[in-house]
Formats: C-alpha cells, sequence, structure tokens
C-alpha cells in the first residue's frame, strides 16, 4: 500500500512537520511511503527524516536558485483556499495548479492532507480511486471563520478527518451531524528521546514554544517572579520565536528576572534541552494536542500544565505524571512549580512515571491506529482490475529478430581483451565517507563521540578537531563497534586535550586513503556541563559541544591563563554590581580592581576597586558616574571589563563560559539602566556601553 503525506512545507521546524515525519518513518517500515512538501525552503529537512520515506516538492521556493521563484502565479490569489489560510500557508494560484495536478496523477492508495488548507485542495480535486483523510492539528473552535466554514464544508468530501484529542473529535461530530466522513482521534506520534534522560536533581525548569499569545508566556513570566524570590538557584529558559519575543523581553526587564529567566531562542532538536531541565512548564490558554509535553514527558521530566482544551488534560495523568493548574491563573502557575521545585521525591517518581506515559504516542502505536482506520474504510481501493494493461507483445518473427539482435550485436562488435592490471592492480576504491554522531558530556567532563556506523567504512578511521582557518588536527582513535548496528565511538578527554581558544569541527579520517569528512550533528548533549567545574589550575579550559547552522557537530573553546567567571550580575540606577568566581588565580593580598578598558580614542581608562569574599570568588561594583566622567565627550562609548588581582599583575577577563550556552551574546541579555548597557560579546566577554 502507498501511502502519501501532503504538507504545506517540509523544511521547517514546526510541530505538524515534526508529527509526520514520525508517522511516516514509522509506516515506512511496512508500506509504501511519501512525503509531498507543497512549498520547498530549503536544502533539506531541518528535521531528520527515515530514509525509507521518499520526499519531493511541488513548488521549489529556495532562495536565490527555487526554480519557481519567477512564476508569475505566485503572485496570484488561490481561487480556492479563504485569504487568512493561504496568506499563512503561502499558498497562491501556483499552489492551486501544483496541487491539483499532483492529486489528479498520483498513485497512493491514501493521501493524508495535514492542514485546513491541504484538506480543501483534497476535497476539491482529490479522487474517489483513493482514501482520502483529513488531519486536524489545531481546535475546532480556534479557526478563524472563513477557514472554519471552508473546513466544514470540505470534511464530508473526505472518507475520514482526524483529530488529536478525543474532545475536539467529539466536537467535531457535534458540529458536523449526519455526514458519513468517518471521524476519528488519532493523536500525534512522539518517538522515544534518545539523549541522556534528565536529572532530577538540575534546578531547570524548561518551556518550549511558539511565542504568540495563545501560549501565555506573559503568566508563565509573572508565575517565576514568585518562584525566583523563593528560589533564586532555580533557573527557568525559554526556548522559540515569535513576534511575542520584544514584549517578553519587556515584560523580563520590568520586573529584573534577567539572572534567573532566559530567552533562548529556537533550537533543533529540542529533547536535548528538556533533558537539561527536572521540571518543564506550559501555560497555555488552549493546547490542540500538547506535542511539547509529550517530548518533556519522554525525556523523563515531570510537566506543570495549564488544564487548558483540550490535549493536557488527556496527556497527564494530574498527581501521578505531571500537575494540572487552572488556566490563566499565574499564581496557580507558581504554585505547580513550587509544589515540584520543594519536594525532589515527587519530581523524581514524577519524571519516572512521565517517562513511561510518554511511551502511549510511540510513533509505531500511531501507524497502527491509521493502518486500522485505512482498514475500517475498506482499505485500498484500487483492484486488480484497475492496474493499467500491459501493451500488447509484438508478433513472434518480430520478437525473434529481436533477440537476435541482441545476441549477435554484441558479438560484432567485441573489443579486443584487456591485458592484465599491473599499475592499478592494488587500487581498492571504498565507499565515501558520511559520518553522522551524537555526542555527550560524561560526569567527568570528558566528551564521548559516537559515529553512526552507516555512514563510515574501513578499519583505519580516527575523528579529528581542527580549529577554524587552521590546518592542524588533533587526533583520536575511532574504537570500532562491539557488536553489530553498535556505534564507532572516541572520548575527547578535557584533561588531555586542551584546545586553543575557537570554534572547532569535527571530521573523520580514514588512514586506508586518507578520506576526510566532516561529521554531521545528530544529537550534541551538554547536560552534564550544567553541574561540571572547570578543571583546578591553570590554565582556564571549557568546551561545548553544538550543532552549527548548518547542521556539523563543532565545539566552542576557550583557553585562558585565568578567567574571571560572572556568575550574577545586577544593575541599579547607580552601579553595575558583578558577582563572580576566579579560575587560574587567586586573591593573594594587595588591591584588586575592576577595569574597564576603552574602546574608544578619546575616552579613558575606568577603574573599582573589587571586594574579595574568599580566595576565588568577588563581587565588583562599578559606579556610572565613573563612566561617564571617563566618556571625555564621545557620543557613545564602550569598555571591556577586567579584573586585576593586584596593581601590577596581567588583567584577566570578566565572561560568562562556563555552562552550556554557546553564545552568551543571544541569550544574556540586560536593559539599558540609567542609560549604561552591561552586555556579552560574541567571545562571551562582559563589557559596558553608554549608547
Amino acid at each position: 500500500m502507498k501511502i502519501s503525506f501532503l504538507l504545506q512545507n517540509a523544511y521547517g521546524i514546526g510541530g505538524t512537520i515534526r508529527s509526520t515525519f514520525n508517522v511516516a518513518g514509522a509506516l515506512a517500515a511496512r508500506h509504501d511511503v511519501e512525503i509531498v512538501s507543497v512549498i520547498r525552503s530549503g536544502e533539506k529537512p531541518r528535521l531528520t527524516l527515515h530514509p525509507g520515506v521518499r520526499l519531493r516538492s511541488l513548488i521549489d521556493q529556495r532562495p536565490d536558485k527555487g526554480a519557481d521563484l519567477d512564476d508569475a502565479l505566485l503572485a496570484q490569489d488561490s481561487q480556492y483556499i479563504p485569504p487568512v489560510e493561504a496568506k499563512g500557508a503561502h499558498f497562491s494560484a501556483l499552489t492551486d495548479h501544483r496541487v491539483a495536478e499532483h492529486l489528479a496523477a498520483t498513485d497512493a492508495d491514501v493521501v493524508i492532507a495535514t492542514r485546513p488548507g491541504l484538506v480543501m485542495y483534497l476535497a476539491e480535486f482529490g479522487q474517489d480511486r483513493y482514501l482520502r483523510i483529513g488531519q486536524e492539528h489545531r481546535i475546532y473552535g480556534t479557526h478563524e471563520a472563513a477557514i472554519r466554514a471552508y473546513q466544514d464544508a470540505s470534511i464530508p468530501h473526505l472518507d475520514a478527518h482526524t483529530t488529536v484529542s478525543e474532545a475536539d473529535a467529539v466536537t467535531h461530530r457535534e458540529q458536523l451531524p449526519g455526514i458519513k466522513t468517518k471521524i476519528v482521534c488519532i493523536p500525534n506520534g512522539c518517538p522515544p528521546s534518545e539523549a541522556e534522560p534528565a536529572d532530577p536533581d538540575s534546578t531547570l525548569v524548561v518551556a518550549a514554544g511558539r511565542l504568540i499569545p495563545v501560549k501565555r508566556y506573559d503568566l508563565l513570566i509573572t508565575a517565576w517572579a514568585t518562584v525566583a524570590a523563593a528560589h533564586p538557584e532555580w533557573k527557568l529558559r525559554l526556548y522559540g520565536r515569535g513576534p511575542e519575543q520584544a514584549r517578553l523581553r519587556a515584560q523580563i526587564d520590568r520586573l529584573g528576572l534577567n539572572e534567573s529567566l532566559t530567552l533562548m531562542g529556537a533550537h533543533s532538536p529540542i529533547e536535548t534541552e528538556w533533558a537539561k531541565g527536572s521540571i518543564a512548564a506550559v501555560t497555555s490558554r488552549e493546547e490542540s494536542f500538547g506535542m511539547t509535553i509529550v517530548e518533556a514527558m519522554g525525556c523523563g521530566v515531570p510537566v506543570v500544565a495549564t488544564d487548558c482544551p483540550h490535549g493536557p488534560g488527556e496527556i497527564i495523568s494530574d498527581g501521578e505524571d505531571g500537575l494540572l493548574v487552572p488556566v490563566g491563573d499565574s499564581d496557580a502557575i507558581a504554585k505547580g512549580l513550587l509544589k515540584l521545585i520543594e519536594d525532589d521525591e515527587l519530581r523524581r517518581t514524577m519524571g519516572a512515571a512521565a517517562r513511561v506515559s510518554a511511551r502511549r504516542y510511540a510513533p509505531e502505536r500511531i501507524a497502527d491506529a491509521y493502518l486500522e482506520l485505512i482498514d475500517s474504510l475498506g482499505g485500498p481501493r484500487r483492484a486488480a482490475d484497475e492496474v493499467v494493461a500491459k501493451p500488447a507483445r509484438p508478433p513472434l518473427a518480430r520478437r525473434l529478430r529481436r533477440t537476435v539482435g541482441r545476441i549477435v550485436r554484441p558479438l560484432r562488435r567485441r573489443p579486443a581483451p584487456l591485458r592484465e592490471k599491473k599499475v592499478l592492480k592494488d587500487i581498492v576504491v571504498r565507499k565515501p565517507l558520511r559520518p553522522v554522531a551524537s555526542c555527550r558530556v560524561n560526569s567527568e567532563g570528558n566528551i564521548v563521540v559516537s559515529v553512526d556506523p552507516k555512514g563510515v567504512s574501513g578499519d583505519n578511521l580516527s575523528l579529528t578537531v581542527t580549529r577554524r582557518k587552521e590546518n592542524k588536527p588533533s587526533s583520536a582513535p575511532l574504537k570500532p563497534p562491539t557488536e553489530a548496528g553498535a556505534p564507532w565511538t572516541a572520548v575527547l578527554e578535557r584533561a588531555a586535550l586542551r584546545l586553543g581558544e575557537g570554534r572547532w569541527d569535527l571530521h573523520v579520517v580514514r588512514a586506508d586513503d586518507r578520506a576526510r569528512r566532516r561529521v554531521v550533528a545528530h544529537l550534541p548533549e551538554g547536560r552534564r556541563l550544567l553541574a561540571l567545574d572547570p578543571l583546578p589550575g591553570s590554565p582556564f579550559t571549557w568546551w561545548i559541544p553544538y550543532s552549527t547552522v548548518d547542521g556539523y557537530l563543532a565545539l566552542r573553546a576557550w583557553h585562558r591563563d585565568a578567567h574571571a567567571e560572572a556568575r550574577a550580575l545586577r544593575t541599579t540606577e547607580e552601579a553595575l554590581t558583578v558577582e563572580g568566581t576566579l579560575y587560574g588565580a587567586e586573591f593573594a593580598g594587595g588591591k584588586p580592581m575592576v577595569v574597564g578598558t576603552p574602546r574608544g580614542e578619546t575616552a579613558t581608562e575606568v577603574t573599582a576597586e573589587i571586594e574579595v569574599l574568599d580566595a576565588t570568588t568577588f563581587r565588583a561594583t562599578l559606579p556610572y558616574n565613573r563612566l561617564r566622567a571617563a566618556r571625555a565627550g564621545e557620543e557613545a562609548a564602550t569598555w571591556d571589563l577586567a579584573l586585576r588581582v593586584a596593581p601590577d599583575a596581567a588583567p584577566i577577563r570578566i565572561g560568562r563560559l562556563v555552562g552550556d550556552i554557546v553564545d552568551r551574546n543571544k541569550t544574556d541579555v540586560y536593559p539599558v539602566v540609567a542609560g549604561v548597557r552591561p552586555y556579552f560579546t560574541v567571545t562571551s566577554d562582559l563589557a559596558v556601553n553608554l549608547p
């Protein structure tokens, strides 16, 4: 049986795409499966797709090179999709034509449409020779009126329509009485996490999703002000991007939560980030399903979620594997978080139960539900007599002439025999390297790299790390698998491999033919970096594995004789205060001070005394009036901050390097207070600016 999923754009990272990829991969183990992306916006999907699933697109809109970028129909409105849906999905007159052509020509037995506009197309252009199934990934009552009206008119022309919650299936049946279309609940599929399970002792809460009003992250931020006041050692990370980002940032600044609440931006895959927390938070006013809830639970993280329509209440068993709190109530959200924060055993048992509960949504189970639905609809409709007939065989004499010709012609032009190999006799052509690897930081701070055996071949393989713009790689042996299907492994030991400051790329090298190929990232895990300390002594070194924007495995490394880690920043109307820890050096008498080195030509150096708390911790307060006096008439001025353990000692840069965040300048953001802005540079060092 051939099953075809129709997606708007398979090159993003949204929940519908993830769910479709997951279920398509599970179905591909038993059937012929394809995903048809109406729009192609990238070179390759950003999410991992099962190799057994074919992916093709109808309209190529890749930046600068898409074959359809100049098609005049792109600028014309769709004649079939209401404007609000067409605008949101980038549907046009060109999608009208291409989707109609595809649905007329497809040889699929089942076509599944995954969003309202595609359901409308399937109803309009679908054929009786295949089963037509629509999907609803939102809630019936949340669609704009025109979308709801068009979709309601389309559903009766399908064989089945699925919702992701039982409650929404009931609503659909009530709103569409008497139709023959079968309406059933089939939730989204979410595979078991490959990441290391979450540590219940972590002091981190994680939330993730689009930064849009329906998610009510403003309530989470308000609740977090209460939590942070009671437990300042706990942190909250919010992953995602969207139109609410500026408003949420302003709320964080207004409440003074910059040190305990971080807007992390989008991250894929998100499972490595769920696993860094011990609690997850979902504060939506509505959730059609709750993919993030299942993902977090699959990592062993209990979720505090608002009991909104419809998904959370069907996924979470309140008090067993998570907590449900009233919708729209920031105090209730805070109480739910505090309940888990203050009860270590409850957090631990709920996390274990959550991991078990998440198995209900394994893609294989969801695939079984789709196959049961297809069977209940009568299965594939193409009968044996509908198979296209083969052309009539040619007469016997003509067939004989063709057979003789195939035998005789090669004999007439048979080439002279080749001589035995001499020069090339020992050449062995090996399969090209296509390494894909995950990595994990262990409790010693070493990085264990696991290379998928499918992408490598040969016996003498090694893993190299090379600093960008240099050609001096450091090498570590790759150990072969101990059993079939197991990965090749290499261990990068932080005590032995002190990498210079910069970004380092990983390659697999094969000694036999000197083949060298950059490693594609699968799951770079840094959970253990959250509780890890730098190695004692000097020099100070730190590294963080990460995936580059183009999907390769890399390391960000720092290597300094000494380093002053900025643990906390506080801004008032009068001064900036930095509390930190000194690595690679100690305070040993004298008068230590913080030093601001100006970048401008006319501004002058600023200094302030440091309060030494013990041999390695400090508190430095830099009054703003000293910065203003040192500006020396410049409209704007910037100073890089360092400390000196003694007046004649070399300056030690103050920065924020320890932890698991690669680019602090993108996440650790502070407001302008009294005309002064502290910030972290691209090297994660601390600077202060007078705009």
